[in-house]
Parts: structure tokens; C-alpha cells; sequence
């Protein structure tokens, strides 16, 4: 049988967690409420700042675009998880694992690049705040959205259009809930070393760059705060970063602990811990760092339910 018939013909297994029933049956219920918290979080988020417009500002525009990339991500993982808990099966399709393997590493990226774009907005809006409304002009935040998504799609297809070209053997267990690059080109018979240098490279350039940028924006951010005399002048500085920072932090903290905890060890418990908290908890905690610490967040959300809620008890009313 030639390579290419058989990569067509493969179906891996996510192997995923614990095989015991009753605890199939807690872990659907968790993610599933995870699920649906981090969706209609970050829905809320998005849903507030379209409707309220004094928040039609650069820094939410990102933020938006941010939540809705965060509902991507995890819809990228999780869906698959609870179906095949739910149906007892392990299997996914070699289209279905380069379908997941391609969103995975868009909306990775894209979070990524947004975070990036977003820590540039708040360098340019305290180190430059006369210059900050013609800077962060509606058409260079259009643009620099655009630029963010065409870059995660183009990196995406690199990474995964180089997995065509590989056979794979006949064990096609995945030790994991989805579809994770390195571990699919673990499963490889023939020689990865494209795939490898296009992963590194794509890391590099997608990863490490980003994240040298955002510690550049903060070492002149707090630079410049240092130079404010007042005390609330510097305090109202940071605290326009403060919710970027943290998901900054927990967004490169847990990517960080996924990737080494796969190279480091070889327990499939940690490995598996550490992606759940890359891939699932940070995209559910994002919308309640920004909603909890921010004032004009909280405003926003507290008008938009207001205005939900009474509708919808209008609503039943005139159907009863």
C-alpha cells in the first residue's frame, strides 16, 4: 500500500482520560459546564461591546475580537471531547484530526497576535496618549485585526498542509483529548524532519516574537509610569493593564507548562492536566479577569442584562 492511501485510510484514537464509566460520566458534566460558561461568557463580552457604544474604543475592539476567537478555540477541542465521551468513541477521522489540528493553531495564534496588538494599544495610549486617537485610528485597529487573522491562517496552513506528505503506522493512538500536532507527528513512519523545522520556525515566529513584543511595550510602559510624579497618575496607569497583564500571564504561563510538561515528562496524566488548563480553563477565566476588573466592563454587562432580563420576562409574559 503506498503512503498516500494509506494516510487517507488512517483513523486515529483519542485515548483522552480515564476509561472507567463513572468517571466518563463527571468528566462530561464538567467540561460541558466549562463549555458553556466560557461560551456565553465570552459571548456576553462580545454582546456588551457592540451594544454599548462608549466602549467602541481600540482596546475593546481587540477584546472583542479576542473573546470571540477564545469561543473558537475551545469549540476547536472541546465539541469532539464530550461527543466521543458521550458515545463511547475514541475514533476521529484523518480529515477530522487535520480539520482540528488547523482551527487549533489559528485561534492559538490568533490569541496570540491579539494579545500582542492589545499590549501595543496600551503602550501607545500611556507612553503616547496626545498621539494616541490618530495612532489608534479606526482603520490601522481594522487593520492590524486583519493582519492578526491572515497570519494565524497562513502559519496554520503551512503547519498542517506539511502533514500530508506523511504515512503513518498502524498504531494510531493519540495519548490525548484532541488532535495535538506533536503528538500526531509522533505517530509518522516516514521522516518528519520538514514538519519539525516548520513547527520550530512557526513557534519563533508566531510565539517567541509576539512575546518579546509584548515585554517590550511593558518595559517602556513602566518606564514611563515610573516618570509620572503623582501617585494616582501611576496608579490609573497600571490599572489599564492590569487585566491584560494577568491574561498575558496565564495565557503564556499554561502554553508554557503544556509544551514542557510534554517534553519534560513522560506522564500522560500531566501532559493531559497541563493541556486542559492551555486549552479550557484559560479561555473560561479571560471573560472574568476583564469583567471583574474593569469598571466600564462591568457597567456595560450590568446594562446589557438589564436590558435582557425584563425582555425576556415581557416575553413570557405575553406567551402565558
Amino acid at each position: 500500500m503506498d503512503s498516500g492511501n494509506q494516510t487517507q485510510a488512517a483513523e486515529f484514537l483519542l485515548l483522552g482520560f480515564s476509561a472507567k464509566s463513572e468517571t466518563q460520566f463527571m468528566l462530561f458534566g464538567l467540561f460541558l459546564c466549562v463549555y458553556l460558561v466560557t461560551f456565553t461568557g465570552n459571548l456576553l463580552i462580545i454582546l456588551a461591546i457592540c451594544s454599548d457604544s462608549r466602549l467602541h474604543t481600540p482596546m475593546y475592539f481587540f477584546l472583542s475580537n479576542l473573546s470571540f476567537a477564545d469561543i473558537c478555540f475551545i469549540s476547536t477541542t472541546v465539541p469532539k471531547m464530550l461527543w466521543n465521551i458521550q458515545t463511547q468513541s475514541k475514533a476521529i477521522t484523518y480529515a477530522g484530526c487535520l480539520s482540528q489540528i488547523f482551527f487549533f493553531i489559528v485561534f492559538g495564534c490568533l490569541d496570540n497576535l491579539l494579545l500582542t496588538v492589545m499590549a501595543y494599544d496600551r503602550f501607545v495610549a500611556i507612553c503616547h496618549p496626545l498621539h494616541y486617537s490618530v495612532i489608534m485610528n479606526p482603520q490601522f485597529c481594522a487593520l492590524l485585526a486583519l493582519g492578526s487573522w491572515c497570519i494565524s491562517v497562513m502559519g496554520s496552513l503551512l503547519e498542517t498542509l506539511t502533514l500530508l506528505r506523511l504515512s503513518f503506522c498502524t498504531n494510531m493512538e493519540i495519548p490525548h483529548f484532541f488532535c495535538d500536532l506533536p503528538e500526531v507527528l509522533k505517530l509518522a513512519c516516514s521522516d518528519t524532519l520538514i514538519n519539525n523545522i516548520v513547527v520550530y520556525s512557526a513557534t519563533g515566529l508566531l510565539a517567541v516574537i509576539p512575546l518579546h513584543a509584548i515585554l517590550l511595550s511593558y518595559y517602556q510602559i513602566v518606564s514611563s509610569t515610573l516618570s509620572i510624579s503623582s501617585a494616582a497618575g501611576k496608579y490609573k496607569a497600571f490599572s489599564t493593564c492590569g487585566s491584560h497583564l494577568s491574561v498575558v500571564s496565564l495565557f503564556y504561563g499554561t502554553g508554557l507548562g503544556e509544551y514542557l510538561s510534554s517534553a519534560a515528562t513522560s506522564s500522560t496524566r500531566t501532559s493531559l492536566v497541563a493541556s486542559v488548563m492551555y486549552t479550557i480553563v484559560t479561555p473560561m477565566l479571560n471573560p472574568f479577569i476583564y469583567s471583574l476588573r474593569n469598571r466600564d466592563m462591568k457597567g456595560a454587562l450590568s446594562r446589557l442584562l438589564g436590558r435582557v432580563v425584563p425582555l425576556s420576562v415581557r416575553t413570557i409574559t405575553g406567551l402565558s
